[in-house]
């Protein structure tokens, strides 16, 4: 090999004189780190009547740290070779077209950035080299910003450190540029200052850390910071920002407002009050609470909070807080006042229970002494029956007696509200349910019959039976409740029967009769039907009134004729001539020349014989 090397080059000097290769290569080619890099490689030989028979390609890369080079490949007319124990065996390949030659390198990392060499040997024909920077990029990863933990004083004289950003892993380096609400934060002394601290890791990537020192101003309290990371890829440069991040700026305190955080609305007895005080400045300092009532005691509280719990009507009033820091006597301080509302248990006249008589009337107030305005409704048996304080009760029945309930509430605060209520009873002598004092009826003999009485009345009345006309019969329902009595009897028919049903208390006695007549039973042999027997009897009153509409429309076209007179001796004849009749209703009944013939004969005056039907 050496020998044809040195042989090559004495060649190439002999005929370097009127013979050249073109080679055209790219000053630089850039891809991203992981990916394949293709570097090529055009040449052609200017003599195009002299084609070299024989040419030798080689390519080679600048070693890292120095200028000497490493060949990497190599290739003539009868074989090629990736030189071996180099960076790139088994990570190249060499592709040749009618353009020239493409080195391809796969998985390219940190360290393939540097010159990549293509060198052509034609012998006679001419030599050249060229040369291609290949570049790698690595985006960093997202900028990390941190805002500083504690907080940063308006009074401090130059920049205080405010937050840091840092860009991790990029290749080339990473530049950070900071920015507030969205603009550009540039150096400026005494205002804004920027220190950058760049480190190489070891796998060779780039971590960009920036610190950003600023002088903070109140207004800086509502300020959103972040960062901007920038780098190159191939063919541009790209940008990544951060998260925006707000700084606590210290301050002092210049107003103070307080109020009630809750409840939401309006104080009632028994809420729990929590009142928040809070000023302009920060850090917000401890306050100091108290009543104006008594501006010298202080309140127990908890550094912005004061707790009033369990609240009452006494607890009105109006409250004060004041900053710590600040004189006592200065106007920063919060005020507000509060009412505390109640409602008093409902007062019922009168109490508990009341007893009336039947017909009579009552009156009965509901009342609770509130600080708001109240409306009252009155139910019974979960149905309204009354609004306001009073509830009239006239004309009493027992359908009065019952638990009346009065409702309480205050329509502006709902959560305030009492009742109270009322047991009336109504006493009276039994008052038996239904409007019949006596019921009848009618049941076949050998029949079950349910007899129920129902009786109201207090006190409670009792019920007993009288049966007369049947020993077969029982009680099968006896009930009572706080209102009524209920008793149902089932009785036997075997006749006819008279029971009494006797509701009685001390107050009086009500009497209810029933009367049952017992109906033999009837057994027939025969089935009879109804609707056979009906449609009978229709047909026959059909055919009925169909032959008088016919003999009347004949005596009617007879008296027209003149061949009955209206007379005595009109009559006369239509009495001697009843065969005449006869045969006329007879010849209706035939055909229709038979009753034109009669007709003929009636009119010319004829009369027919026995002979003539």
């Amino acid at each position: 090999m050496a020998f044809l090397s040195l042989f090559l080059h004495v060649s190439l000097l002999s005929w370097s004189a009127w013979a050249k290769v073109e080679l055209t290569m790219h000053e630089t080619v850039e891809v991203y780190l992981g990916d394949s890099a293709q570097i090529p490689c055009q040449y052609s030989f200017t003599d195009d009547n002299n084609e070299p028979s024989f040419v030798m390609i080689q390519w080679f890369v600048r070693a890292g740290g120095n200028t000497s080079r490493m060949r990497i490949f190599y290739s003539d007319g009868h074989q090629q070779m990736v030189d071996s124990n180099t960076d790139y065996s088994g990570r190249i390949q060499v592709t040749s077209d009618q353009q020239g030659i493409q080195l391809t390198i796969q998985d390219v990392q940190l360290s393939d950035e540097r010159e990549f060499f293509c060198q052509v040997n034609g012998l006679a024909a001419g030599s050249a080299e060229g040369k291609t920077h290949l570049r790698v990029f690595a985006p960093p990863e997202a900028p990390v910003i941190e805002a500083v933990p504690t907080g940063v004083s308006v009074a401090n004289e130059s920049p205080s450190k405010v937050a840091s950003c840092e860009a991790q892993n990029g290749f080339p380096k990473p530049n950070i540029t900071w920015y507030r609400n969205g603009m550009p934060l540039m150096p400026s002394p005494g205002y804004v200052n920027v220190l950058i601290l760049l480190t190489r890791e070891s796998r060779g990537f780039f971590t960009v850390q920036s610190t950003l020192e600023y002088k903070v101003v109140k207004e800086d309290k509502d300020a959103h910071f972040s960062c901007e990371v920038s780098f190159f890829v191939p063919g541009a440069i790209r940008t990544v920002e951060s998260n925006s991040v707000n700084i606590t700026v210290h301050y002092p305190t210049t107003m103070v407002e307080l109020w009630k955080e809750s409840p939401q609305g309006l104080v009632k007895e028994g809420d729990t009050v929590e009142l928040r005080c809070q000023g302009d400045g920060n850090p917000p300092p401890p306050f100091i609470f108290s009543r104006e009532q008594e501006e010298d005691v202080e309140l127990e509280s908890s550094g912005d909070v004061l707790i009033l719990s369990p609240v009452s009507r006494k607890d009105s009033g109006i409250y004060q807080c004041r900053p710590l820091d600040v004189d006592r006597y200065t106007d920063i301080k919060g005020e507000m006042q509060f009412s505390v509302h109640y409602l008093d248990p409902a007062v019922v006249i009168p109490k508990d229970s009341e007893v009336m008589l039947k017909g009579e009337d009552l009156t009965a107030t509901c009342n609770a002494l509130s600080s708001l305005k109240t409306s009252t409704v009155w139910y019974k048996d979960g149905k309204e029956v009354g609004k306001g304080n009073t509830l009239h009760l006239r004309d009493a029945t027992y359908e009065t007696s019952g638990e009346y309930i009065c409702e309480v509430i205050v329509p502006s605060l709902p959560a305030l509200h009492t009742s109270g209520s009322v047991h009336i009873i109504v006493q009276g002598g039994p008052q038996l349910t239904g409007v019949d004092q006596e019921v009848r009826m009618e049941e076949a003999t050998g029949r079950m019959v349910n007899l129920s009485c129902e009786a109201r009345g207090y006190p409670l009345p009792s019920i007993s039976w009288n049966i007369i006309g049947s020993q077969n019969w029982y009680e099968v329902v006896s009930k009572a409740n706080e209102h009524m009595t209920h008793s149902v009897i089932s009785v036997k028919v075997t006749s006819d029967i008279s029971a009494q049903c006797n509701a009685s208390n001390d107050m009086g006695t009500e009497v209810k009769a029933f009367s049952i007549k017992a109906i033999p039973r009837v057994t027939t042999t025969a089935p009879f039907s109804p609707a056979e027997g009906s449609g009978v009897i229709i047909v026959v009153i059909i055919l009925c009134l169909l032959l008088l509409a016919i003999l009347g429309s004949v005596l009617y076209f007879l008296h027209k004729k003149g061949k009955i007179p209206c007379g005595r001796s009109g009559k006369q004849e239509i009495t001697k001539e009843k065969t005449t009749k006869d045969d006329i209703v007879v010849e209706m009944k035939t055909n229709t020349k038979n009753e034109e013939a009669v007709l003929l004969k009636a009119v010319n005056g004829d009369k027919q014989g026995p002979n003539d039907k």
